[in-house]
């Protein structure tokens, strides 16, 4: 005459299937293009380096996208801005 609650089995056995929650083996992030040796300057007059991290509408792309590090990051936004600034892009 006992009802049994099987709520919380059956919300944890469902949390289980998910792949989101289980722990990734294999994690690894991509190096920052614009570091290291050989990597190209960041400089206004560059356009052709900069044109890589805009969008077709003209917008910088996020660092999360194109894997570049912060301090790399804000000075690519500077150098765009510049370049927009003197009509260069």
């Amino acid at each position: 005459m006992k009802k049994r609650n099987n709520k919380k089995k059956n919300t944890q056995s469902n949390f289980s299937k998910l792949s989101i929650f289980q722990n990734q083996k294999y994690k690894f992030k991509k190096k920052c293009p614009l570091t290291g040796k050989e990597a190209p300057v960041v400089d206004y007059k560059n356009i052709k380096l900069l044109k890589r991290y805009l969008s077709e509408n003209g917008k910088i792309l996020p660092s999360r996208i194109t894997s570049v590090s912060q301090k790399k990051q804000r000075e690519l936004s500077l150098s765009i801005k510049r370049a927009r600034n003197l009509a260069l892009i």
